[in-house]
Protein backbone atom coordinates (compact mmCIF):
# COMPACT_ATOMS: atom_id res chain seq x y z
CA UNK A 1 0.00 0.00 0.00
CA UNK A 2 2.65 2.44 0.86
CA UNK A 3 4.16 1.27 -2.14
CA UNK A 4 1.33 2.26 -4.21
CA UNK A 5 1.27 5.59 -2.50
CA UNK A 6 4.63 5.84 -2.77
CA UNK A 7 4.90 5.77 -6.37
CA UNK A 8 1.64 7.52 -7.55
CA UNK A 9 1.76 11.47 -7.71
CA UNK A 10 -0.15 12.96 -5.53
CA UNK A 11 -2.46 15.92 -7.05
CA UNK A 12 -1.83 19.68 -5.99
CA UNK A 13 -5.56 21.45 -4.97
CA UNK A 14 -5.63 23.72 -7.92
CA UNK A 15 -4.19 27.54 -7.04
CA UNK A 16 -6.31 30.57 -7.11
CA UNK A 17 -4.97 32.82 -9.64
CA UNK A 18 -2.97 35.79 -8.60
CA UNK A 19 -4.90 38.98 -8.26
CA UNK A 20 -3.25 41.92 -10.17
CA UNK A 21 -1.50 44.41 -7.82
CA UNK A 22 -3.20 47.60 -7.94
CA UNK A 23 -0.53 50.07 -8.79
CA UNK A 24 0.04 53.09 -6.37
CA UNK A 25 -0.47 56.60 -7.49
CA UNK A 26 1.87 59.19 -6.15
CA UNK A 27 -0.31 61.14 -3.59
CA UNK A 28 -1.79 63.92 -5.17
CA UNK A 29 -2.09 67.47 -3.45
CA UNK A 30 -4.58 70.41 -4.38
CA UNK A 31 -2.54 73.59 -4.66
CA UNK A 32 -4.20 76.80 -2.87
CA UNK A 33 -4.70 79.48 -4.88
CA UNK A 34 -2.36 82.36 -4.19
CA UNK A 35 -4.97 84.29 -2.76
CA UNK A 36 -6.00 82.12 -0.20
CA UNK A 37 -2.59 81.31 0.86
CA UNK A 38 -2.04 85.18 1.17
CA UNK A 39 -5.73 85.24 2.79
CA UNK A 40 -4.38 82.63 5.78
CA UNK A 41 -0.85 84.14 6.14
CA UNK A 42 -2.65 87.54 6.89
CA UNK A 43 -4.96 85.84 9.45
CA UNK A 44 -2.00 83.86 10.98
CA UNK A 45 -0.52 87.18 11.54
CA UNK A 46 -3.35 89.18 12.60
CA UNK A 47 -4.45 86.50 15.10
CA UNK A 48 -0.82 86.54 16.76
CA UNK A 49 -0.87 90.35 17.11
CA UNK A 50 -4.54 90.26 18.24
CA UNK A 51 -2.62 87.16 20.76
CA UNK A 52 0.02 89.29 21.63
CA UNK A 53 -2.22 92.46 22.32
CA UNK A 54 -4.84 90.72 24.92
CA UNK A 55 -1.85 88.95 26.88
CA UNK A 56 -0.22 91.56 27.22
CA UNK A 57 -3.22 93.76 28.88
CA UNK A 58 -4.70 91.14 30.79
CA UNK A 59 -0.89 90.38 32.46
CA UNK A 60 -0.19 86.95 30.95
CA UNK A 61 3.34 88.40 30.01
CA UNK A 62 5.25 91.38 30.77
CA UNK A 63 3.96 94.23 28.67
CA UNK A 64 7.60 96.01 29.77
CA UNK A 65 9.11 93.08 28.72
CA UNK A 66 7.66 92.19 25.60
CA UNK A 67 5.82 95.04 25.14
CA UNK A 68 2.46 95.01 22.72
CA UNK A 69 1.22 95.90 19.48
CA UNK A 70 -0.58 99.10 20.54
CA UNK A 71 2.23 100.55 21.81
CA UNK A 72 4.36 99.28 18.70
CA UNK A 73 2.55 101.13 16.09
CA UNK A 74 2.37 104.29 18.15
CA UNK A 75 6.30 104.06 18.44
CA UNK A 76 6.26 103.18 14.75
CA UNK A 77 4.30 106.33 13.74
CA UNK A 78 6.66 108.52 15.68
CA UNK A 79 9.86 106.68 14.37
CA UNK A 80 8.87 108.19 10.82
CA UNK A 81 7.53 111.32 11.65
CA UNK A 82 9.34 112.73 14.76
CA UNK A 83 12.45 110.46 14.53
CA UNK A 84 15.81 110.01 12.16
CA UNK A 85 13.88 106.92 10.13
CA UNK A 86 15.49 107.93 6.99
CA UNK A 87 19.16 108.95 8.01
CA UNK A 88 18.77 105.60 9.90
CA UNK A 89 17.66 103.21 7.03
CA UNK A 90 19.72 105.07 4.44
CA UNK A 91 23.04 104.42 6.77
CA UNK A 92 22.27 100.94 7.18
CA UNK A 93 21.46 100.60 3.33
CA UNK A 94 24.92 101.96 1.88
CA UNK A 95 26.92 100.36 4.58
CA UNK A 96 25.25 97.28 3.50
CA UNK A 97 25.26 97.45 -0.17
CA UNK A 98 28.89 99.21 -0.33
CA UNK A 99 29.98 96.01 1.41
CA UNK A 100 28.32 93.35 -0.35
CA UNK A 101 29.45 95.24 -3.74
CA UNK A 102 33.38 95.20 -2.31
CA UNK A 103 32.87 91.94 -0.90
CA UNK A 104 31.86 90.36 -4.11
CA UNK A 105 33.89 91.75 -7.03
CA UNK A 106 36.80 91.71 -4.81
CA UNK A 107 36.56 88.33 -3.53
CA UNK A 108 35.57 86.60 -6.86
CA UNK A 109 38.40 88.32 -8.52
CA UNK A 110 40.87 86.70 -6.32
CA UNK A 111 38.92 83.26 -6.25
CA UNK A 112 39.92 83.34 -10.11
CA UNK A 113 43.32 84.65 -9.75
CA UNK A 114 44.12 81.20 -8.24
CA UNK A 115 43.88 79.86 -12.06
CA UNK A 116 46.57 81.92 -12.96
CA UNK A 117 49.13 80.32 -11.13
CA UNK A 118 49.06 76.54 -8.86
CA UNK A 119 52.03 77.63 -6.48
CA UNK A 120 50.07 81.47 -5.71
CA UNK A 121 47.47 79.88 -4.94
CA UNK A 122 49.27 77.00 -2.65
CA UNK A 123 49.95 79.81 -0.71
CA UNK A 124 47.03 81.99 -0.37
CA UNK A 125 44.86 79.57 0.28
CA UNK A 126 46.18 78.48 3.94
CA UNK A 127 45.70 82.26 4.74
CA UNK A 128 42.24 82.47 3.28
CA UNK A 129 41.33 79.42 5.47
CA UNK A 130 42.88 80.89 8.57
CA UNK A 131 40.94 84.09 7.93
CA UNK A 132 38.05 82.28 7.31
CA UNK A 133 38.21 80.35 10.84
CA UNK A 134 38.43 83.44 12.51
CA UNK A 135 35.33 84.93 14.03
CA UNK A 136 35.16 88.31 11.94
CA UNK A 137 32.62 89.67 14.45
CA UNK A 138 35.07 89.20 17.36
CA UNK A 139 37.56 91.54 15.16
CA UNK A 140 34.40 94.52 14.92
CA UNK A 141 35.68 96.42 17.61
CA UNK A 142 39.21 96.35 16.20
CA UNK A 143 38.22 97.69 12.89
CA UNK A 144 35.97 100.52 14.37
CA UNK A 145 39.18 102.09 16.14
CA UNK A 146 41.12 101.61 13.16
CA UNK A 147 38.56 102.82 10.21
CA UNK A 148 36.36 105.59 13.05
CA UNK A 149 32.74 105.69 13.70
CA UNK A 150 31.41 106.87 10.27
CA UNK A 151 30.41 104.39 7.29
CA UNK A 152 33.65 102.96 6.68
CA UNK A 153 34.08 100.89 9.38
CA UNK A 154 30.66 99.45 8.88
CA UNK A 155 31.84 99.02 5.24
CA UNK A 156 35.21 97.29 6.10
CA UNK A 157 32.98 94.53 8.69
CA UNK A 158 30.83 94.06 5.90
CA UNK A 159 33.00 93.22 3.47
CA UNK A 160 34.95 91.09 5.46
CA UNK A 161 32.36 88.75 5.84
CA UNK A 162 31.28 88.60 2.43
CA UNK A 163 35.03 88.76 0.70
CA UNK A 164 35.85 85.10 2.45
CA UNK A 165 32.75 83.27 0.99
CA UNK A 166 33.12 84.95 -2.58
CA UNK A 167 37.37 83.70 -2.59
CA UNK A 168 36.16 80.60 -1.79
CA UNK A 169 33.32 80.02 -4.40
CA UNK A 170 35.65 81.31 -6.83
CA UNK A 171 37.90 79.16 -6.62
CA UNK A 172 35.64 76.15 -6.32
CA UNK A 173 34.47 77.66 -9.88
CA UNK A 174 38.49 77.64 -11.47
CA UNK A 175 38.89 74.29 -10.17
CA UNK A 176 35.49 73.22 -12.39
CA UNK A 177 36.70 74.13 -15.34
CA UNK A 178 36.97 71.47 -18.26
CA UNK A 179 40.34 70.78 -18.98
CA UNK A 180 39.85 69.34 -22.04
CA UNK A 181 38.26 72.66 -23.12
CA UNK A 182 40.95 74.45 -21.65
CA UNK A 183 43.77 72.40 -24.03
CA UNK A 184 41.37 72.97 -27.10
CA UNK A 185 42.07 76.78 -26.46
CA UNK A 186 45.80 76.18 -26.44
CA UNK A 187 45.61 74.24 -29.10
CA UNK A 188 43.80 76.91 -31.32
CA UNK A 189 46.82 79.42 -30.78
CA UNK A 190 44.18 81.07 -27.71
CA UNK A 191 46.67 83.27 -25.18
CA UNK A 192 46.34 83.15 -21.37
CA UNK A 193 44.94 86.14 -21.31
CA UNK A 194 42.03 84.88 -23.61
CA UNK A 195 42.09 81.26 -22.27
CA UNK A 196 40.98 83.35 -18.74
CA UNK A 197 38.41 85.92 -20.36
CA UNK A 198 36.95 83.44 -23.15
CA UNK A 199 36.35 80.03 -20.85
CA UNK A 200 37.83 80.29 -16.86
CA UNK A 201 35.50 83.44 -16.18
CA UNK A 202 32.48 82.43 -17.77
CA UNK A 203 33.02 79.10 -15.97
CA UNK A 204 33.13 80.80 -12.96
CA UNK A 205 30.22 83.51 -13.36
CA UNK A 206 27.76 80.64 -12.51
CA UNK A 207 29.63 80.02 -8.80
CA UNK A 208 29.93 83.60 -8.22
CA UNK A 209 26.15 84.55 -8.71
CA UNK A 210 24.65 81.92 -6.63
CA UNK A 211 26.50 83.77 -3.40
CA UNK A 212 24.80 86.87 -4.30
CA UNK A 213 21.65 85.85 -1.70
CA UNK A 214 23.96 84.61 0.90
CA UNK A 215 26.13 88.13 0.58
CA UNK A 216 23.95 90.43 0.84
CA UNK A 217 22.26 88.79 3.97
CA UNK A 218 25.95 88.51 5.69
CA UNK A 219 26.74 92.38 4.36
CA UNK A 220 23.92 93.04 6.44
CA UNK A 221 24.89 91.49 9.06
CA UNK A 222 28.22 93.13 9.15
CA UNK A 223 26.68 96.30 9.32
CA UNK A 224 24.05 96.23 11.95
CA UNK A 225 27.29 94.47 14.20
CA UNK A 226 28.96 97.56 13.73
CA UNK A 227 26.44 99.65 14.62
CA UNK A 228 25.65 97.66 17.74
CA UNK A 229 29.47 98.63 18.75
CA UNK A 230 29.47 102.17 18.10
CA UNK A 231 28.03 104.55 15.28
CA UNK A 232 26.07 108.19 14.81
CA UNK A 233 23.43 106.09 12.49
CA UNK A 234 21.78 103.46 11.58
CA UNK A 235 19.41 100.90 12.68
CA UNK A 236 21.47 99.14 14.80
CA UNK A 237 22.25 101.97 16.55
CA UNK A 238 18.57 102.34 16.99
CA UNK A 239 18.37 98.74 18.45
CA UNK A 240 21.37 99.17 20.75
CA UNK A 241 19.65 102.55 22.30
CA UNK A 242 16.43 101.66 22.75
CA UNK A 243 17.53 98.36 24.53
CA UNK A 244 19.78 100.06 26.79
CA UNK A 245 17.16 102.59 27.58
CA UNK A 246 14.33 99.89 28.27
CA UNK A 247 12.33 101.18 25.06
CA UNK A 248 11.11 98.12 24.12
CA UNK A 249 8.31 98.94 21.35
CA UNK A 250 11.94 100.77 19.88
CA UNK A 251 13.44 97.81 19.77
CA UNK A 252 10.57 96.11 18.26
CA UNK A 253 10.11 98.82 15.34
CA UNK A 254 13.93 98.83 14.94
CA UNK A 255 13.87 95.11 14.26
CA UNK A 256 10.62 95.62 11.88
CA UNK A 257 11.94 97.84 9.53
CA UNK A 258 15.18 96.04 9.28
CA UNK A 259 13.11 92.89 8.62
CA UNK A 260 11.46 95.09 5.82
CA UNK A 261 14.44 96.51 4.51
CA UNK A 262 16.52 92.96 4.45
CA UNK A 263 13.72 91.42 2.60
CA UNK A 264 13.49 94.16 -0.02
CA UNK A 265 17.30 93.66 -0.60
CA UNK A 266 16.80 90.03 -0.59
CA UNK A 267 14.53 90.45 -3.35
CA UNK A 268 16.16 92.81 -5.41
CA UNK A 269 19.35 90.33 -5.35
CA UNK A 270 17.23 87.86 -6.57
CA UNK A 271 15.72 89.78 -9.24
CA UNK A 272 19.58 90.78 -10.31
CA UNK A 273 20.15 86.49 -9.69
CA UNK A 274 17.70 85.10 -12.61
CA UNK A 275 18.44 88.84 -14.46
CA UNK A 276 22.26 87.62 -14.62
CA UNK A 277 21.21 84.03 -15.71
CA UNK A 278 19.28 85.30 -18.68
CA UNK A 279 21.66 87.28 -19.80
CA UNK A 280 25.11 85.98 -18.82
CA UNK A 281 24.77 82.28 -18.26
CA UNK A 282 23.30 80.82 -21.40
Amino acid sequence: MEQALSGTAIAEPPRAPARPRKLRRLPSQRIWPTWLIVTVQIGLLIGMLLAWEVAASTGLISAFFWSQPSAIAHSLKLFFTEGNAAIDISATFQETILGFIIGTSVGSFIGMSFWWSRNYAAIVQPFVICFESIPKLALAPLVILVFGLGLASKVAIATALTLIVSILTASAGVKSVDRDSERLFYSLGATRLQVFTKLVVPSCIPWIISTLRVNIGLALTGAVVGEFIASEHGLGREIFYAGSTYDIAMVWVAVLVLSTLSIVMYVGVAYLEKWLRREIVR
